[in-house]
């Protein structure tokens, strides 16, 4: 790369960092001629495609504004909102595509705002896939709570899980407890059959003392 002070062309990289989003990355450069440096920023930029065929650079600030109307008066922090905004970009940055239309992004918005709140997301709904009858409304709704009860029974299945691995655990215990004692068991039995070889070796060894001073007094001379 060009230096902009003295117009040299090459270049060195000291240091490459990127946003907290992911979405730009920041290299520190130095001037291998006049030894300056400066900072450069590559991004990939996002083209959103109207309906009327014009385009725009993709504005996340636009995406929460847009959302916020459907929030209004619900328990939705900045920070929520500034996550929903992530997300959004993020799932369309996804796709790998340098321009989208801008229907994709009101499709992008309804999961990570179903996720946030039920509430703003059947006003979104409603006005993004232009309901017109109550119907409309009772499918959404009938969509959202299986979604809770889908979301509540793997939460129920995730927290059962730790129980279980707790009774397998204590079965382990137990079975190793078992083995531990069997062991003990078995080295007591070899010591008490240790203990009792040795008595009858020592017993056999007395009576063979005692045939030995017998045979040597049925041996000896008689004096005369």
């Amino acid at each position: 790369m060009q230096c902009p002070f003295c117009k040299y062309k090459n270049t060195k990289v000291i240091e490459t960092r990127s946003s907290e989003d992911g979405f730009l990355i920041k290299r520190r450069r130095m001037c291998e001629n006049c030894g300056k440096r400066f900072t450069t920023e590559e991004s990939f930029p996002l083209v959103v495609r109207k309906r009327d065929g014009t385009t725009e650079l993709f504005d996340r600030q636009k995406v929460i504004l847009g959302v916020r109307k459907s929030c209004q008066g619900r328990p939705i922090s900045n920070e929520q909102m500034s996550a929903l905004g992530l997300a959004v970009e993020r799932k369309l940055r996804a796709t790998g595509q340098a321009e989208i239309p801008s229907s994709e992004i009101g499709k992008a918005i309804l999961e990570p705002l179903r996720d946030l709140d039920f509430v703003s997301y059947l006003r979104f709904a409603s006005v993004y896939q232009d309901f017109e009858t109550l119907d409309d409304f009772k499918k959404v709704i009938e969509d959202l709570e299986a979604y809770q009860q889908s979301k509540s029974e793997g939460k129920a299945d995730t927290d059962s899980a730790p129980a279980q691995t707790a009774g397998t655990d204590a079965s382990a215990a137990d079975a190793s407890a078992s083995e531990a004692h069997a062991s003990d068991t078995r080295v007591t039995d070899s010591t008490a059959a240790d203990s009792t070889a040795a008595d009858a070796s020592a017993d056999t060894a007395a009576d063979d003392d005692s045939a030995e001073d017998n045979e040597s007094r049925m041996s000896a001379p008689t004096a005369q």
